[in-house]
């Protein structure tokens, strides 16, 4: 459905995006992560024709992308992580003039719009102004005027920034059910655990280009880190963490206010040997965690940064 090629976009002497190559499929809920400054909004900016590049080529279902390209971006819905709807109108009357945006047909923008309101659970709030909505409800109200037209390619940057869990897990079912309805999906989120919950494959982005894609568990056999054992309110010396460095398969511990922090690549009896250490060194401890590796464990070692807001 989207194939970017060799994007190259340059700010004066900044790189924005080098050589950027990007596959997504028809029907996936595509995951784009990557630090502050990765070249995320960039991307998406330049896949939406809304900046001009240095070089490369966008083709959106099979055809070249260009601010032209009307009968394309008709197809396309976008909902960015700024709320943008008009104070002035109402609830129905936001979705409804996003809606018409695409759809001149009366009735069938009526029908539409009515449907986008069921589906936001925005139905009782069809009279309200945007000013009087929950931060949660101002969201969802953002969503359904981006997708009231049906898109057959909707783009997320950010949705469930700042919002209630409730809303949150309202949001990200909405999500998988446009999928399954036939809207292809662009998600991007700081919030890894959305990421992988939701997403069919995922692509990280670093300093401009694609430094890893596929599926959650593809990504996560890419990394050394095979299991992470955390244990809290525990006092070490210099000579005990010594030690524990020297534990088979640990190549990362940690102590940060009495947390101690253990990587360790993939193998079996990891947390056995290290309680046996601390036993044998007559040791008190606190709660005990052990996990596998997570998307956030992914990113980290891929990037080497930490994922903010």
């Amino acid at each position: 459905m989207i194939h970017i090629e060799n994007l190259v976009k340059r700010y004066g002497e900044t790189l924005a995006l080098d050589h950027l190559n990007l596959d997504i499929k028809e029907g996936e809920i595509f995951g784009l992560l990557g630090p502050n400054g990765s070249g995320k909004t960039t991307a998406l900016n330049c896949l939406l024709a809304l900046l001009k590049y240095d070089r490369g080529d966008i083709r959106i279902f099979g055809k070249p992308m260009t601010p032209a390209s009307y009968e394309i971006k008709q197809q396309i819905g976008v909902v960015f992580q700024n709320v943008a709807v008009f104070n002035q109108m109402s609830v129905q009357e936001n979705v409804d003039f996003f809606c018409g945006l695409y759809v001149p047909d009366r009735e069938k923008r009526r029908k539409l719009t009515e449907e986008a309101l069921l589906f936001a659970g925005l139905q009782d709030y069809r009279r309200k102004r945007p000013r009087q909505l929950s931060g949660g409800l101002l969201r969802r109200l953002n969503i359904a005027c981006g997708m009231a037209h049906r898109p057959r390619l909707l783009i997320l940057d950010e949705p469930t920034v700042a919002v209630d869990p409730q809303s949150r897990n309202r949001i990200l079912e909405g999500i998988r059910e446009l999928n399954r309805q036939g809207s292809t999906v662009i998600y991007t989120s700081h919030y890894m655990e959305e990421v992988e919950q939701l997403c069919t494959r995922i692509a990280i982005l670093d300093r401009g280009r694609c430094i890893a894609s596929g599926t959650s568990e593809e990504l996560k056999s890419m990394i050394k880190t095979g299991e992470t054992v955390t244990i809290e309110a525990v006092s070490l010396n210099e000579e005990q963490l010594a030690d524990i460095r020297r534990l088979p398969h640990a190549f990362s511990v940690s102590l940060e206010e009495q947390t101690l922090k253990v990587r360790f690549t993939e193998a079996s009896h990891n947390l056995v040997r290290l309680l046996h250490y601390l036993e044998e060194q007559n040791l008190a401890f606190g709660r005990v965690f052990s996990e596998l590796p997570t998307l956030n464990d992914v990113f980290l070692e891929i990037t080497g940064k930490e994922l903010r807001d």
